[in-house]
């Protein structure tokens, strides 16, 4: 495959950077382009999965406020909503025939916002694990958590806001009521600073734990789309509360989710380091029978 090309797209209150992977003239109806999408995990964690897709022209971006696409409308909290706007107006910039999309975590929800408001832009969505745990009959809790995550970010930092997400991620099964009762996880058992740096920019725990998690997918547009939506779990996610969420919303619009190898994150190669490594050369197989439609 050849290198990536990088470019920008100014839009209001932030300079949108991604690459493009080939040559986007030769996308065609039968072979569109492929957009590799998540949040807040940025372009950065795909050339792994990019790098089995040479038959077509790939495109990666980093989300608004995460790493290249910096942001100039400050450091508050972002919508699904403001993510789909700005995946809107990416592919209109690029002026493609409808694309395929592979989006993953609040990649995912962001891209089911896209196809719902706009549908002539995707042909095939493969929604991974879309944490959207306000379509889960754990809602409440769930939120609760997600709420405590952030304000825990405000008030004490990154250390220990991460490892409440980082526990909660993990967690199997639904999320009690009692879930926030119990004592909070130690950073320094996760590695995490215990230390308040003082600064609240975080793409995660700052901008998105509580807009991507309380979203609730437009369950008569999903239905009535002309996307094909297909949602993905992770065959090793188990009862963790992205792959429940995921299965949740496949079944409001009548689908069945496909079984992907791997955990969250298995389309994941060595770009953070071998112990975050998934099945990548699986999970691509996997997304390449799903996008041909196999």
């Amino acid at each position: 495959m050849t290198d990536p090309t990088t470019h920008t797209l100014d839009l209001p209150g932030v300079t949108l950077t991604y690459d493009i992977r080939g040559d986007l003239t030769e996308a065609t109806a039968d072979r569109p382009a492929l957009l590799l999408a998540a949040s807040p995990m940025g372009a950065s964690g795909f050339p792994t999965l990019a790098g089995h897709f040479t038959d077509r022209p790939v495109i990666t971006y980093d989300p608004r406020g995460v790493e290249r696409s910096v942001r100039s409308d400050g450091a508050g909290e972002l919508t699904p909503e403001q993510h789909a706007a700005d995946l809107h107006a990416l592919l209109q910039a690029l002026d493609l025939p409808a694309v395929d999309v592979f989006a993953s975590s609040g990649g995912a929800v962001n891209a089911l916002c896209l196809v719902s408001a706009h549908p002539d832009e995707v042909r095939t969505l493969v929604a991974h694990e879309p944490p959207a745990a306000a379509a889960l009959p754990d809602a409440g809790p769930a939120l609760a958590v997600c709420e405590d995550i952030y304000q825990t970010y405000q008030h004490e930092g990154m250390g220990p806001a991460m490892a409440r997400f980082i526990a909660i991620s993990s967690h199997q099964g639904p999320v009690p009521e009692d879930y926030l009762d119990g004592p909070a996880p130690d950073p320094a058992a996760f590695g995490l600073p215990t230390e308040d740096d003082g600064t609240r920019d975080d793409p995660l725990v700052g901008q998105n734990i509580r807009t991507i998690t309380a979203y609730r997918p437009d369950v008569p547009a999903l239905t009535t789309t002309a996307t094909r939506v297909v949602f993905a779990v992770g065959e090793e996610s188990g009862e963790e509360l992205a792959a429940r969420a995921g299965r949740a919303v496949a079944a409001a619009i009548g689908t069945e989710p496909v079984l992907f190898p791997g955990s969250h994150a298995g389309f994941l190669g060595q770009e953070y380091g071998p112990e975050m490594a998934g099945r990548p050369d699986e999970f691509a197989a996997a997304l390449r029978r799903v996008l041909d439609g196999r």
